[in-house]
């Protein structure tokens, strides 16, 4: 019995860990205008900002804009965005298809949402 529940303790945090493998890395925003970094921070996953194509953007290299994503199923997670441009924060969300990211972040209860497509960076 402890064997069984040990096993499926290791297989849930095994299948935790490849599911923030595959959006680790740095992405390219689809527009080309900034690039993130999504690494494990503590248990969840957190993106901060590594490239701006402008540099009198109100963004700034090193800004952490994904915090606290944590496991939401296959693919996806859930926590926090904050978006340079207008400085809010935002209930977020990632999803990983093949090789897109996508994020948003949602106000209101979620009535109003924004999203942003993104590939691996070169």
């Amino acid at each position: 019995m402890k064997l069984a529940a040990l096993s499926a303790i290791m297989f849930m945090a095994a299948s935790t860990s490849v599911f923030a493998q595959g959006a680790t890395g740095v992405w390219q925003r689809d527009d080309g205008r900034s690039r993130i970094r999504i690494a494990p921070c503590g248990a969840d996953l957190c993106g901060t900002i590594v490239w701006l194509q402008d540099k009198k953007s109100p963004a700034k290299i090193g800004q952490r804009v994904l915090f606290n994503m944590k496991p939401d199923g296959a693919n996806a997670w859930r926590g926090n965005a904050f978006n340079p441009e207008d400085g809010r924060n935002y209930a977020g969300k990632m999803t990983l298809s093949g090789a897109r990211l996508t994020t948003s972040g949602c106000v209101l209860g979620g009535m109003v949402c924004r999203s942003m497509g993104w590939r691996r960076a070169p």
